[in-house]
């Protein structure tokens, strides 16, 4: 037999257990092939066998093989759209030769989704869960030399719709029916995110060979008991019908060393370790992130099967929901220490998921890091994420917020779909448990309050819609597998029996009429408890929209742009929220938008939006325990409500939320002057100052009503000394002087002390403020510097949110700074890598832009 360079080479017979891996990187040449007719505009997929990667997705395959164009880019999303309508195959040939293993088991750690696998023409098995892994015993299917594996997939589109059928249709947000089977909910498309649902091995594949017994699962649960570790580990176990004796079971963690023995047919075994002395485990901001390394060994085999190891934190989580006079709280804490949740809502990092490598998780939750957030929503639309997500978390000390995957539906109860709910959460809480940022798990997102006022009742006529999942399965499966981490039911939730699950006063909130309905102001209806979700839209960076956006002129509601815009009247709502706040873009006499200024105004509104929520919030604490936005990142370039968009361009939302998230902010709010509720009463301006952080904050607070134009002349002051202890928050009531201005059009309020960035109150909206134009309110300088350059900006007036867009000039340059604002006589520099250009470029706008060079466009009623 002459041999084949492209197939896997004959495996080594060494030892007892062993992992063969069939993915493309050891080796192994795959390929796919259309099963289904492709449009004729489309035939050369259609011609044979293309060159796949496993793990993969046809998408990729598709693009690397030149045949489809990026389906971000234009138009295209919507052209491909058959991709998700063709059933597809993967195969592949191998080289096998048996050893001494008794048990042969094909083990498939992700199959997207409804797979049938066939090994020598003899089907082994079918699937219908992306949220899985799938195991096959392929003992008798396997032949000495070559084999041939395919794994068929059903269109995900024809497939949903037949599941969805079969089942019958339930309520859902969006078109496909996507709660009819486990597949990632967003690939079919979301208001945020493209239709490109697809197929393909998006995870190893390989062909594990064992004898006697092996590992099937490891669960090391990480406490503490006074200053001890305790490390609780459960290990799983599968044995054969004639396996013939014991095996040994060894645990080390750090230098402590326990082992146990199992008889054979025990499924499990428990082994404790108590490791005195650890360091505990804190998230950000609240301490240190050691990690103990931990291995379990089965039996004396240093094999890869025979063998676990990963990472642990010694810490504790609680969650409270207590009731108190306003409601019912919502508490998280770490080590018996209340933590005020500074965070975001992460949704899959790409579209295309099989595309994400370690690397691109760290970048984005550094993004998260760096913008003060202490932890992440994995929203219940998309993944269970990959391990190195988690493994960054727990490095950086980002707790993790993990909902199920169940998302805006209702989903069915019944068999088959109940059967794979059980797998997928058995194993997704397996998984996961191990690790120190793992602080929630959450049973849906918005489907409790679907259900109770989306008119999801009538169309359901009592069929099943989740609730035993949220109620009863999930919080059992949490229960029995990781005790140690709290579960809510849903997000929004309010813990409070016949209370709406909405409800502001107790447990989780969503507040989506700001934005969809009503102006952002509106976030200070709600004293809220904790926010988990929340947002404002705004574009991606200019130089991320316009490399996939080609019209010709450019506008809001060019056709390219709308394809890259997917909320429901999404571009109304960004001129509808601009509201008296700022100016509205000119138009031109064909009534389309001046684009520089359309995409600084939108930019800059959804900052200041969300910006003013979460003070809101804060000036609540300790009431509020904290604000998770919607959302940090996005999956293409889209206009969202993201705070970083898909090529890592930092928006001005994130320079925002870099502010408001700081440990210490001062805030200005409005309250009631004749009582603490949140009536009809007069109101007055009060300062609130939130200390989050462990150390003591004191100081003196200058508060001054100043001028707006040439010189920012000071017309009143107060000087407040204050003190504030770790974790505590402080009110000040401002002089009558100080809120009393001669010409609110005029005037400003500021407010600076140490440790903190300035807070600025104003007495009338942007539209009305009398601001000097840029070019005379400020001097520009810019000097070379390492890598780039530096932008310096000296005030002579009022320069309010000052913001420098260097991806205009070049897509690769970044900016550390953004959202600055001076009066006069203060300096602020901008540093600059990644760009060479003429320096005169970054002066002025659409590069250098700030409120002041909206001053003289005209206001535009927007109900007109």
């Amino acid at each position: 037999m002459t041999s084949d360079p492209t197939r896997t080479a004959r495996p080594q017979q060494t030892t007892p257990l062993r992992r063969t891996s069939l993915d493309s990187a050891a080796g192994t040449a795959w390929t796919l092939t259309a099963l289904s007719p492709v449009p004729e505009a489309w035939a050369a997929v259609g011609q044979g066998d293309l060159a796949a990667t496993v793990p993969g997705e046809v998408h990729v395959d598709l693009l690397a093989a030149g045949l489809i164009p990026d389906p971000f880019d234009g138009a295209h999303e919507a052209a491909l759209a058959w991709i998700g309508q063709t059933d597809w195959a993967y195969a592949t040939s191998f080289w096998w030769a048996g050893g001494l293993q008794a048990r042969h088991d094909l083990v498939a750690d992700g199959l997207d989704t409804l797979a049938t696998v066939v090994l020598n023409g003899t089907e082994i098995g079918r699937t219908a869960n992306q949220h899985r892994s799938h195991r096959f015993d392929v003992t008798d299917a396997l032949v000495e030399g070559d084999n041939t594996l395919q794994v068929r997939f059903e269109s995900p589109v024809r497939g949903a719709q037949r599941l969805s059928a079969e089942l019958g249709d339930r309520p859902r947000a969006y078109g496909h029916p996507f709660n009819a089977l486990r597949k990632m909910a967003s690939q079919y498309g979301w208001d945020w995110g493209p239709d490109l649902a697809g197929v393909g091995i998006w995870k190893s594949i390989g062909i594990e060979s064992w004898s006697d017994v092996r590992l099937v699962a490891v669960r090391p649960l990480a406490g503490l008991d006074g200053a001890d570790g305790v490390l609780e580990t459960h290990v799983d176990l599968a044995w054969l019908p004639d396996a013939a004796s014991e095996v040994e079971v060894t645990v080390q963690v750090g230098s402590t060393v326990v082992a146990g023995t199992a008889a054979v047919g025990q499924s499990s075994i428990a082994l404790t370790a108590r490791v005195p002395d650890v360091s505990p485990w804190w998230p950000v901001g609240y301490g240190d992130q050691p990690l103990y390394d931990v291995s379990v060994t089965l039996g004396p085999s240093d094999d890869a099967l025979a063998h676990w190891s990963g990472r642990v934190g010694f810490r504790t989580i609680s969650l409270s929901t207590a009731p108190d006079p306003q409601g019912h709280e919502f508490v998280l804490a770490v080590n018996a220490r209340p933590v005020y949740v500074r965070g975001a809502n992460w949704i899959p990092d790409d579209a295309l998921i099989t595309r994400l490598t370690p690397q691109t998780y760290r970048t984005s939750i550094r993004d998260a890091v760096d913008a003060g957030m202490n932890l992440l929503r994995v929203w219940g639309g998309g993944l269970y994420e990959s391990e190195s997500f988690y493994t960054v978390c727990d490095e950086l000390g980002v707790l993790v917020w993990q909902d199920f995957l169940f998302a805006c539906a209702a989903y069915s109860e019944d068999e088959p779909l109940r059967s794979e709910v059980e797998a997928e959460a058995r194993e997704a809480v397996t998984r996961l448990s191990s690790h120190a940022s793992l602080a929630v798990w959450n049973g849906n997102n918005e489907n409790i309050w679907g259900f109770v006022e989306w008119n999801w009742q009538t169309s359901l006529a009592g069929r099943s819609w989740g609730d035993g999942y949220y109620t009863e399965l999930l919080p059992a499966i949490v229960a029995e597998l990781d005790p140690r981490t709290p579960y809510t039911p849903g997000s929004p939730y309010s813990f409070a029996k016949y209370s709406h699950p909405n409800d502001h006063r107790s447990g989780t909130m969503h507040i989506w009429d700001v934005w969809n309905q009503v102006d952002y102001t509106h976030y200070r209806d709600y004293p809220a408890r904790f926010v988990s979700e929340f947002g404002f839209q705004g574009p991606a960076a200019w130089s991320t929209l316009t490399a996939v956006v080609h019209d010709e002129p450019l506008d809001p509601y060019g056709p390219q742009m709308l394809v890259h815009q997917k909320a429901h009247e999404g571009n109304l709502k960004l001129e509808r929220g601009l509201g008296d706040h700022l100016p509205h873009w000119p138009v031109d006499g064909h009534g389309r938008a001046d684009m520089d200024d359309w995409h600084w105004l939108t930019s800059l509104n959804q900052a200041r939006a969300v910006a003013y929520g979460i003070e809101h919030l804060r000036s609540w604490y300790p009431r509020n325990r904290g604000a998770v936005v919607w959302q940090l990142n996005d999956n293409w370039p889209v206009v969202s409500w993201a705070a970083v968009d898909s090529a890592g361009i930092r928006k001005p939302l994130w320079h925002a939320l870099r502010r408001v998230y700081a440990p210490h902010l001062a805030t200005l709010q409005p309250r009631p002057s004749t009582g603490s509720g949140n009536g009809d009463e007069a109101s007055v301006l009060t300062l609130f100052a939130h200390n989050d952080s462990d150390a003591a904050w004191s100081g003196e607070l200058a508060i001054t009503r100043r001028g707006t134009g040439l010189g920012s002349p000071v017309l009143a002051e107060q000087r407040a000394a204050f003190h504030l202890e770790p974790r505590s928050a402080v009110s000040v009531a401002l002089d009558a002087d100080v809120l009393s201005p001669a010409d609110p059009r005029a005037e400003v309020i500021a407010v600076t002390a140490a440790e903190m960035a300035p807070a600025y109150g104003y007495f009338v909206e942007d539209t009305a403020l009398a601001l000097v134009d840029a070019d005379t309110a400020a001097e520009v300088v810019v000097e070379l510097a390492a890598g780039g350059w530096t932008v310096t900006v000296t005030a002579a007036a009022l320069v309010k949110d000052l913001m420098l867009f260097p991806d205009r000039l070049d897509p690769a340059a970044r900016v550390d700074t953004g959202l600055v604002t001076l009066l006069a006589g203060e300096q602020h520099t901008f540093t600059v890598v990644g760009v060479a250009v003429d320096e005169a470029a970054l002066t002025t706008k659409p590069v250098l832009r700030s409120v002041n060079d909206l001053v003289g466009l005209r206001l535009i009623d927007p109900d007109a």
